[in-house]
């Protein structure tokens, strides 16, 4: 089954098109069942963010897949007037995995590098965990991931010259202000990006800091600490008359500035320029308050022309996470390719360890005078013979597995041959998801042992609980496998 990314970004949709379509974290649950629950979706995981829209799955069929997804995200557009498809992308295959690293690595980013985005892709991870979307292969996929992010960000210059979003804000508040040391600069919000931008506020030097926020005490413990002061909501008209820049990162669904509420103090101002940079999405300030004289607003997508020279020091980095991606790319596609060889491996030892079954009953029935204790001995060797005679066949057929799905297949056939194996006893996916065989009937075939894991009750639950039924299987056998 392929993996399958299909989304939207800073790169492909302006913001006004993302904002209709991006799902919130309240929102995130039932999105991730709504897609799972789509025909062919057997994994799903979903990364939102101010700048973008991915979803990634693992579907039985690419093609359906795609329409699926893409029909479900024009749903969300549905009350836009500009289509949304023209704007979507869809990667597969090692394309897919290939730009998940890249995005936790903050290669993507509208800011390159900005560490935010790392702690984004963990969001998802748990969020898809949270629900039961995520199974074994988008786990150890955006597992993968993550690992390459933290590696970039300490093996390389890629996250040391701050160009966060934040601190974007504050370079273009500074590019539009005449001395922003001395400028009023007042936060909107209190939450993850408002805390970055009063953090780069202070790096910068600015002397007067305010904060806004629609619970006080959270915009008061944030601004006090920099010695800045606290407004409460219901004084908003008075924090507008006061800032010189007004930096907007809220969390809110809606706009929380208003052209009303501009008009109500831009008489008073006396013609003093007011700068809003709104960092939020959906935006936190209407467009219209650029109407007025004197008044100027910038959204997330003005950000890219107030990078600074940091950009191009991380940009000398980029060779550097490149070199990180691909090992961490080489290591899932290599886990991803011994998956297929899991059905031989587990027919193969399973046959073994019904001869040597057989065999020991038959010496134990030889043997009545054998007490427990050398009983035991005895079983423990021919569990021990069998565990080291196939130990290296299945290092190897997971070995050639890994190198490519050609000279894996050959393994393969190979191995069935040498053991006799009947074809088609356990077939797997492209995946690696182990099935048991078809009845003559059609039927899936479940050996009594495993009637309670059966694949009906596999098929009715998410993805977790089709892997919690292979490793049921692969539990079943004693052998050093960790390839699953």
């Amino acid at each position: 089954m392929p993996i399958i990314t299909v989304g939207l970004s800073h790169r492909t949709a302006p913001v006004d098109l993302r904002e209709r379509v991006t799902i919130d974290e309240s929102e995130l649950p039932t999105a991730l069942c709504q897609i799972h629950a789509l025909p062919g979706i057997e994994e799903v995981l979903i990364l939102s963010t101010c700048n973008r829209l991915e979803i990634y799955a693992v579907a039985q069929d690419f093609a359906s897949a795609r329409r699926s997804i893409e029909d479900f995200l024009c749903r969300r557009a549905a009350n836009t007037d500009e289509p949304l498809r023209p704007h979507l992308y869809v990667l597969d295959g090692e394309a897919s995995i290939s730009h998940l690293m890249h995005v936790a690595c903050g290669l993507d980013s509208l800011i390159l590098g900005e560490p935010q985005i790392l702690g984004q892709v963990n969001f998802a991870q748990s969020a898809a965990q949270q629900v039961g979307t995520l199974g074994m292969v988008l786990q150890r996929l955006v597992s993968g991931a993550i690992h390459a992010g933290k590696r970039a960000r300490a093996e390389t210059a890629i996250s040391r010259y701050t160009t966060s979003t934040s601190h974007a804000a504050v370079l273009l508040a500074a590019h539009h202000v005449a001395d922003l040391h001395n400028a009023r600069v007042l936060v909107i919000g209190a939450g993850e990006m408002a805390n970055l931008a009063i953090k780069a506020l202070h790096r910068e030097g600015v002397c007067y800091l305010g904060c806004i926020n629609r619970t006080f005490s959270r915009a008061e413990a944030l601004v006090t600490a920099y010695g800045g002061q606290a407004f409460n909501w219901y004084h908003l008209a008075e924090a507008l008359l006061w800032a010189d820049v007004v930096i907007a990162a809220t969390g809110s669904p809606h706009t929380v500035i208003h052209k009303e509420e501009v008009a109500e103090i831009h008489a008073q101002r006396q013609g003093r320029p007011l700068v809003f940079v709104d960092i939020a999405l959906p935006r936190d300030v209407e467009a219209d308050v650029a109407d007025f004289d004197g008044v100027f607003c910038y959204d997330i997508d003005d950000l890219r022309a107030t990078l600074d020279a940091n950009l191009a020091q991380r940009e000398a980095a980029r060779p550097d996470v490149e070199v990180v991606i691909a090992e961490e790319m080489s290591a899932f596609v290599q886990w991803h390719n011994s998956r297929r060889a899991i059905p031989t491996v587990v027919e193969m030892r399973r046959k073994v360890e019904s001869i040597a079954q057989d065999e020991l009953a038959e010496a134990l029935a030889l043997l009545p005078e054998l007490s427990e204790r050398e009983e035991e001995i005895v079983r423990r060797l021919v569990h021990r013979l069998v565990n080291k005679v196939l130990h290296e066949p299945t290092v190897q057929l997971k070995a050639a597995a890994a190198e490519s799905p050609e000279v894996g297949a050959e393994y393969v056939h190979a191995v069935r041959a040498l053991f006799d194996l009947m074809p088609n006893v356990l077939t797997a996916d492209t995946n690696g998801a182990i099935h048991p065989p078809l009845s003559e009937n059609g039927a899936n075939c479940v050996h009594p042992s495993h009637r309670s894991h059966n694949v009906t009750h596999t098929a009715a639950c998410p993805a977790r609980h089709r892997d919690e039924e292979q490793a049921h299987v692969l539990a079943t056998f004693s052998w050093p496998w960790n390839g699953a």
